[in-house]
């Protein structure tokens, strides 16, 4: 028998398989289960340059998107914006914003302090007056400035101290002026105008005077009336709601025209916009701003759409006369200052009158 032992045997014997190596630790791991953080540069995380680009590029993209959007919307306003003003005559967008700003101031000056509302209607009236005379000459007619803007205070401030004596006495002051200086002025050119020119220029002076500086002194009577400021105010809103609702329906309705010779853009749908919306709007204003009966409304809303398109059409009617389409270009999308005046002016006359009949209703 040998003494070899059987595992000295075994170990010998090419034909049994030998003992199992031991499983590697995990600190031996194979490179191909490394961890995520030793992945190859190309599967790496976009860094912080990246994503800051990459958000430029979407503002970019929005707001180039933003101002195409935009430029549509505005070429399609420019273009109803055009089709409005070649059927009305008026540029809206600013017709719209100036008329936003002077409604502020005035009133903004009517409710805060009374007397700032007679430094801007001097401004307001000197500038017409200046708007006219240009225009009368241009027309042929000799209007002397320096006697006309005079005028100008001598009637409103007049007008405004509320001494009706003052104030009369004011009106054949500046018309005596107006006239005297324009004799004196034709004697000293020698042109050899005659007379009936002279005389045409005399009247066309005294014209100037009493249509705008004093028609607007009467406002100023008005504003010193008791309550007179709220007056103001609601005439002024009423004319300018007549010009509006004439406007609107015009636009919207107008089909046949009122008076083609004189303005051939106003329509009797226009004005019967006007009438329906100072009839509405004079019940609100004397029912909560004057403090009279609604009914009230009715007549000073009647009365005033009634001076305000006799205004415009005799202003209309004078531009047509001397061949113009407005007064100025001062105020854009309005034309000049007496284009914004012309209803005003006599509807301060009105105003005035329905003041002193209608005011007592209040008190009881």
């Amino acid at each position: 028998m040998s003494d070899v032992p059987e595992a000295g045997r075994g170990a010998s014997d090419p034909s049994r398989p030998g003992p199992v190596p031991p499983e590697p630790a995990p600190s031996e791991a194979a490179p191909s289960e490394a961890a995520p953080s030793e992945a190859a540069p190309s599967e790496a995380a976009p860094t912080r340059g990246e994503h800051a680009a990459a958000f430029q590029a979407r503002i970019r993209a929005a707001r180039s998107e933003f101002e195409q959007h935009a430029a549509h919307a505005r070429d399609q306003f420019d273009e109803a914006n055009e089709r409005i003003k070649e059927r009305t005559g008026r540029d809206l967008i600013r017709a719209v914003v100036l008329g936003l700003v002077i409604g502020l101031i005035t009133l903004s000056s009517l409710i805060f302090v009374k007397w700032t509302f007679v430094l801007f209607a001097l401004a307001a009236v000197g500038l017409a007056v200046f708007e006219l005379s240009r225009a009368l000459q241009a027309g042929g007619r000799r209007v002397d400035l320096v006697p006309q803007l005079a005028a100008v205070p001598l009637l409103m401030v007049s007008g405004y101290l509320g001494d009706p004596l003052l104030h009369w006495s004011m009106l054949f002051a500046s018309l005596a002026l107006i006239i005297v200086w324009r004799l004196l002025a034709q004697m000293a050119a020698q042109d050899g105008r005659v007379y009936a020119d002279v005389l045409a220029d005399a009247v066309v002076g005294a014209f100037i005077a009493i249509y705008a500086p004093f028609l607007a002194s009467l406002a100023l009577v008005l504003l010193r009336e008791p309550g007179g400021q709220w007056w103001v105010l609601a005439f002024i809103i009423l004319v300018v709601i007549a010009d509006t609702g004439a406007y609107a329906a015009g636009l919207a309705f107008g089909r046949h025209p009122m008076a083609p010779r004189i303005s051939p853009k106003k329509t009797w749908e226009g004005f019967a916009g006007a009438v329906l919306a100072s009839l509405v709007a004079g019940a609100l204003l004397a029912q909560f701003m004057l403090g009279l009966p609604w009914w009230t409304g009715l007549i000073i809303g009647g009365a005033l759409v009634a001076t305000a398109t006799a205004g415009d059409l005799a202003e209309s009617m004078l531009k047509r006369d001397l061949g113009i389409k407005d007064m100025s270009s001062w105020l854009p999308g309005h034309g000049g200052v007496l284009d914004r005046l012309d209803s005003i002016l006599p509807s301060a006359t009105a105003a005035l009158a329905l003041h002193h009949l209608l005011a007592p209703l209040g008190m009881s």
